[in-house]
């Protein structure tokens, strides 16, 4: 039997998270890469593992929290085109309401450490939101910002700021916001994005 496009082709999922960020050790710990550092954080809480799918253009996994099940991804290709894999990934495990795909992204108007929550919405000039946008043809999806804070005025662009490491000092607050991000991932999972963000949007 031919298998309709709009039909699953994987198994279906409560909830998608896709990471964005750019593959690559050389921008591994990037402040461009928090994306992947919290579906890392999942993976390793849930004791998954990465794997790249045939046409998906990304690594992923399904993990299981509870009764429910979560597929983790992040795109291997660059954080721009993210939208190659976020098209194919909708489709494989069934995601028909858009508010059931967190992406999950660095956030340079946000302060360091914060993180904020939002379904639907504008783009704010992210390139990989557009692509996502672009594949779907559709912005009602999650995102989850984690804030990365901006470069002093005058000393260096935003592109080069989220392509640098972030300093030692601002270290051990990421790595609390990506452990919280996890933990919203988590929960959606069983709620729903209201309920999600009454809980984690916090001032």
């Amino acid at each position: 039997m031919v298998r309709r496009r709009h039909e699953r082709s994987g198994t279906p999922a409560d909830l998608l998270v896709i990471g964005l960020g750019n593959p690559g050790e050389q921008y591994a710990q990037t402040r461009h890469n928090a994306g992947f550092w919290v579906v890392d954080e999942l993976v390793r809480r849930h004791e998954g593992r990465l794997r790249r799918g045939k046409r998906d253009h990304a690594e992923s996994d399904l993990v299981r929290v509870g009764d429910t099940t979560i597929a983790v991804a992040v795109p291997v290709t660059f954080y721009n085109e993210a939208g190659r894999a976020a098209g194919a990934l909708v489709k494989r495990h069934g995601i028909t309401d858009l508010s059931r795909l967190l992406v999950v992204h660095d956030e340079l108007d946000l302060p360091v450490g914060r993180m904020k929550l939002k379904v639907g919405g504008g783009l704010a000039g992210n390139n990989g939101l557009k692509s996502i946008r672009a594949h779907l043809r559709a912005d009602g999806f999650s995102r989850l910002r984690i804030g990365v804070g901006k470069p002093e005025p005058g000393t260096m662009t935003g592109r080069d700021w989220v392509l640098r490491r972030p300093g030692r000092a601002d270290r051990p607050v990421l790595e609390q916001v990506v452990a919280r991000a996890a933990d919203a991932a988590e929960f959606l999972a069983a709620s729903d994005i209201e309920a999600t963000m009454n809980r984690f949007n916090v001032s």
